[in-house]
């Protein structure tokens, strides 16, 4: 793998965090902004929030997204990529893309971030731990991100989707699109397991779409399963197809990706370990193949 970043980049940026701190938010303030869906209506965003979470897993690598310079330098070599137009972070993932240069027109996605961290027994409590509403407007952050597991089983589902209905109806208010990442969720032997059948998918897509007291900015963030054209006419909102992990087959990946684009109502991907982290290492070369699906139109003109 290529890299992007040097070490001076580096040495550059723990400095200013050490001595100038309040030139992150002067970065992000100054940065050139886009709109969220322009020519094509489709947008691909490179997903980096996964850290925040405890998520440092990536395949059979328990600690593959430990090394941060190392993510950084990924994420740049993503974003330099025709057809990328932003990345899902933390906010300490977007201040150093921010303190780093590498945020100019591209869409920002704010992570408000899950508490409920993998394995630990109050999993399912999954108040917001990262961004919220107001922040991300005061910062110029374009989207916001939330996860929202649905356990039937479960009592902290209950804040859980309290919180995240006064997050929609914020962030309505504030006119900022908020993207929801809904799953059907259930405890076996003792940890969280998703559900990823259509009519799970549907079914958690339909209690997370009734949040809030506007839907007018709300989208989807869904993952891609068999029968997926039945889990897209459950919906009009705008939706995102999730990557996953890389664990399986980067060439189905691809294939089943590339179907559910055509589906009504899909506008892009939000992908982050699949690209970010290849099996063969060519972070560019994933990021290229995905950015032509997305942006089949836009890449062939530039091409």
């Amino acid at each position: 793998m290529g890299t992007a970043l040097s070490e001076s980049d580096f040495t550059r940026l723990r400095d200013l965090r050490a001595s100038r701190p309040g030139a992150i938010a002067d970065a992000l303030a100054a940065r050139t902004r886009r709109e969220v869906l322009r020519g094509d209506g489709r947008i691909f965003i490179v997903a980096a929030d996964h850290p925040a979470r405890g998520a440092l897993a990536v395949g059979t690598d328990p600690t593959a997204m430990a090394n941060r310079y190392e993510l950084l330098d990924r994420l740049a070599i993503a974003l330099s990529r025709p057809g990328v137009d932003g990345v899902l972070g933390t906010p300490d993932i977007i201040d150093d893309l921010a303190a780093l240069g590498l945020l100019d027109d591209k869409i920002i996605v704010g992570s408000m971030n899950r508490g409920g961290l993998r394995g630990a027994a109050f999993e399912m409590d999954d108040r917001y731990t990262g961004y919220d509403v107001a922040s991300m407007a005061a910062a110029g952050i374009d989207f916001a991100k939330t996860l929202i597991r649905v356990n039937l089983a479960d009592p902290a589902t209950a804040p859980t989707l309290e919180a995240t209905a006064r997050a929609v109806t914020e962030a309505a208010a504030a006119g900022l699109p908020i993207m929801l990442e809904p799953f059907m969720s259930r405890w076996v032997d003792g940890r969280i397991v998703n559900d990823l059948t259509a009519d799970d998918v549907i079914l958690s897509l339909s209690i997370a779409a009734g949040l809030g007291a506007s839907s007018a900015y709300t989208w989807m963030k869904l993952p891609v399963v068999p029968d997926m054209e039945r889990v897209m006419a459950s919906t009009t909102m705008p939706t995102l197809l999730l990557g996953g992990d890389s664990g399986a087959d980067p060439d189905e990946t691809f294939a089943a990706w590339e179907d559910a684009l055509t589906l009504p109502g899909v506008r892009g991907l939000t992908v982050g370990r699949t690209l970010l982290y290849p099996p063969d290492g060519d972070v560019a070369a994933a990021v290229d193949t995905a950015a032509r699906m997305v942006h089949p139109s836009v890449l062939s003109r530039a091409s």
